[in-house]
């Protein structure tokens, strides 16, 4: 069927010359091939094989690894042409053409394949193709009724768009990946301040638009961002090196192609550039040149994603056969020939050896007899037969040659190697690339190790792994060079940013009391919870440390001390009055009061020791009901005491007639006192009891256990019960205090009411206003000063005449009135 293609069109041009006599011709020259072999189906390509340009000589050298993609096509074209399965009895031809590996010549290679060296088409030329032409490594052309493209090193992103181009595939992944694997390699490795640089066209250009997109999105801040074209003046390339130089960042991104890479390291090697981290894009990480003794102190230990290693049977046994004598006339062979042996087939040159011819490419290591990185030619290889591919499936359907894009975007075959190929909707192969270091091996040569793999087809944040293998880096050792524009905040810190400065630029401010950070480089502390404080180091939340008042610290045991001391010290007052019982002053005291009231001033000192330990429950409701009720029962006794002695001595008619104050009378008064603040009590307890509570308010830091009051109105007026029972036994004092008597213990009364009433006022305000466990100390020490000011108010002067003063403890002593009065 190619055949009945290529005799239509010459049909066709033969149709528009018998009916016009104007004709369409070609403005200048035709191009025409470096390469060339007729055949059925013709395939064409273009490389740019004169792209190595003598600085010194100012003339191109034949570029090797150029080169040997070219001979790469050929030895896949003649694989398919041997085939009886691929395309069988039809021959595959070739037109090979060189780009230079700059725009021009690579749009003169393009018009060279899609015009062909005719001068003359006819009348018109509406019949040729019409071409949207860009720069690409690698142009398939099939007949001239219609043109598509197979790159093999073209990666910008832009040519994924099917819309602009509708038949452009490639067998290079996109740089869409690669740019954002970029990314992921340096976040991976904790670099957060790069520099980068890349090629000024489409491919540095785009490429390095979606790298730092992609690093801004990982946090990664960019130093600069500097570009290099190939046709870039000294000054310039000079001005971007300054740049790199003055740079504090420690690792560079170089996004550039092999042209501009070379430019560069030049100027590079003349400012002795060196100590920095160089992380490349696949056009130059495994470009074997770069790696000679001249760049090593710069580049060695350089990183980046390459693309996939691959065998191809049997090429090298067909570079190694590639001979000016194939063609003689061609003028690339020989010339590289000369450039690969230094020789020349002139004779007329003076200093220059003759080529003989005799010399052997297996003789020579360069880039282009070196197979041993097989990735780029890898895809030139690709190329060839996916058109090979198509171009049989195009057959065995019997379409026409306008359905070859469908049959492209439908390939999926496997090579020899067993490699997979087919192409996504977009025209792109898979996205997979091997990460590789320079390191070097045992001989001291520089060789690329792989050391990592990225695969696009992967999930979210799995498409970048690494092998375990020890990593070289500039510094020719295995520790990670650091990069970054602040020094990281280690945990117990936040970033606070620098006015005026990237996000990568902060300083570390310590996290404040209660806030933690567990990671390095957190943006901000987080608070711990509730019941958690944060540790010396702000790095982690502890369970903050519970305080209350207990028998361990100083303070609780001094208060249970005193509070033992005051029941000891009741019980011996109660065993002096027991003592001295039968004797006038206890009897005119009232014994069974007073040991009713010792009782109470014991129980008043032995309930301060509720208040100490950890609340519970119980503790919390003995605690406060113990209190009031030892406190009704104390001011009770005090009170039917002051009652007693005030009728006793204001009685006046004889004692049949004076209303007297008979023990039952007594016990019903210290009883009934008592009844009305138990029935107070019992409410508070079954409406809203005390129960013990964390409190966070007081203390940030710390949680206070305390008691809970349960009902405020309850407390209050529990308090308050016992200050009526207070007051009123004060007024009563008060009036009896100057009773005609040796011994009128209404005095001792008023005075124990007196600092009974000072400590009970003060008590309130600074109950309301301690802290956390002094609130319980405070209540704890009114408790004990009003007990004791109980004690020795109305039971010291009485043991001073019992022990010390026995003489007054006599009934006349004691009945001084009426001695008087006789």
């Amino acid at each position: 069927m190619s055949l009945c293609i290529m005799s239509l069109f010459v049909v066709i041009v033969r149709i528009l010359a018998e009916e016009e006599t104007a004709v369409c011709e070609m403005w200048g020259s035709p191009e025409f091939p470096l390469l060339f072999k007729s055949g059925d189906i013709m395939i064409g390509g273009a490389f740019s094989i004169s792209s190595d340009f003598h600085v010194t000589l100012f003339f191109y050298r034949v570029n090797f690894r150029e080169f040997r993609f070219a001979q790469t096509m050929i030895f896949a074209i003649e694989e398919i042409n041997k085939s009886s399965s691929l395309l069988p009895n039809i021959s595959v031809g070739y037109k090979i053409f060189d780009s230079c590996g700059s725009t021009l010549p690579s749009t003169r290679a393009a018009m060279g394949l899609i015009n062909g060296q005719e001068k003359t088409f006819g009348k018109s030329c509406s019949g040729q193709s019409t071409v949207h032409v860009k720069y690409s490594s690698f142009i398939l052309f099939l007949s001239l009724c219609f043109l598509f493209q197979i790159s093999h090193f073209s990666t910008c992103a832009c040519l994924s768009n099917r819309k602009e181009h509708p038949s452009f595939f490639r067998t290079i992944p996109s740089d869409y990946y690669q740019s954002r694997a970029l990314a992921q390699l340096v976040k991976h490795f904790g670099w957060t301040w790069v520099g980068a640089v890349r090629s000024d066209n489409d491919y540095g250009n785009n490429g390095m638009a979606t790298f730092i997109e992609a690093a801004t999105q990982e946090g990664i801040c960019v130093e600069y961002s500097e570009a290099i074209a190939r046709t870039a003046s000294k000054e310039q390339v000079e001005r971007v090196v300054r740049v790199i130089t003055r740079g504090t960042a420690k690792v560079l991104v170089a996004f550039l192609a092999q042209s501009e890479m070379d430019i560069l390291l030049e100027e590079a090697l003349r400012q002795n550039l060196t100590g920095l981290q160089w992380v490349g894009s696949e056009s130059w990480i495994t470009a074997q040149h770069l790696t000679t003794m001249k760049y090593s102190n710069i580049l060695y230990g350089s990183i980046g994603f390459a693309i996939k290693k691959a065998k191809i049977a049997g090429l090298q046994e067909f570079l190694l056969q590639v001979h000016p004598s194939q063609d003689p006339q061609n003028h690339i062979l020989k010339e590289f020939w000369e450039e690969t042996f230094g020789c020349s087939f002139q004779s007329s040159l003076q200093g220059v050896k003759q080529c003989s011819g005799s010399e052997r490419l297996r003789d020579i290591k360069n880039p282009f007899t070196d197979v041993s990185e097989l990735r780029i030619s890898n895809n030139v290889y690709k190329a060839v037969y996916a058109v090979a591919h198509a171009m049989h499936s195009m057959l065995k359907c019997g379409e026409k040659s306008e359905a070859i894009v469908k049959h492209i975007q439908n390939v999926n075959f496997s090579l020899p190697s067993g490699e997979r190929v087919y192409f996504d909707e977009k025209g792109d192969p898979a996205a997979t690339y091997q990460l590789v270091n320079w390191q070097r091996n045992s001989a001291g040569d520089i060789v690329f190790v792989v050391v990592g793999s990225y695969d696009a087809s992967l999930q979210n944040g799995k498409e970048f792994t690494m092998n375990g293998l020890n990593i070289t880096w500039v510094t020719e050792s295995f520790e990670r060079p650091v990069s970054v524009c602040s020094e990281s905040c280690p945990p117990g810190f936040r970033q606070a940013m620098i006015k005026g400065k990237p996000i990568c630029c902060f300083s570390c401010i310590a996290c404040t009391a209660g806030e933690i950070s567990n990671s390095t480089n957190s943006a901000e502390c987080s608070p711990c919870p509730l019941e958690y404080w944060s540790n010396e180091d702000h790095n982690k939340c502890v369970p903050k440390v519970i305080e209350f008042l207990s028998y361990e610290e100083t303070m609780g045991a001094l208060l249970a001390a005193f509070s033992l001391f005051g029941a000891s010290l009741t019980l011996v007052v109660s065993f002096v009055f027991f003592w001295f019982r039968h004797t006038p002053l206890v009897k005119a005291s009232n014994s069974e009061l007073s040991f009713l009231l010792l009782l109470s001033l014991n129980l008043c000192f032995l309930c301060a020791l509720t208040f100490i330990g950890q609340p519970t429950d119980w503790s919390c409701m003995l605690r406060h009901v113990a209190f009031g009720i030892t406190f009704a029962l104390c001011i009770s006794c005090i009170l039917t005491k002051t009652i007693t002695v005030v009728i006793a001595f204001t009685a006046k008619r004889p004692a049949n007639t004076v209303p007297q104050c008979s023990v039952s009378l007594q016990r019903m008064g210290v009883l009934g006192g008592t009844f009305l603040q138990v029935l107070v009590c019992a409410v508070w307890l079954t409406l809203a009891p005390p129960f013990p509570y964390n409190n966070t308010v007081y203390a940030t830091e710390r949680i206070v256990l305390e008691c809970s009051l349960g009902s405020s109105i309850g407390f209050w007026v529990v308090l308050g019960y016992i200050g009526l029972l207070a007051i009123l036994c004060l007024i009563l004092a008060f009036l009896a205090r100057k009773l005609p008597d040796n011994f009128n213990e209404a005095k001792f009364i008023t005075f124990s009411m007196l600092i009974f009433s000072a400590v009970w006022v003060t008590f309130i305000p600074a109950y309301v206003s301690s802290p956390g466990k002094f609130t319980v100390a405070v209540e704890i020490f009114a408790i004990l000063a009003s007990s004791f000011g109980l004690l020795f108010c109305i039971f010291a002067p009485k043991c001073y005449i019992l022990l010390l003063k026995p003489e007054r403890n006599t009934k006349n002593h004691m009945m001084g009135r009426e001695k008087h009065f006789h």
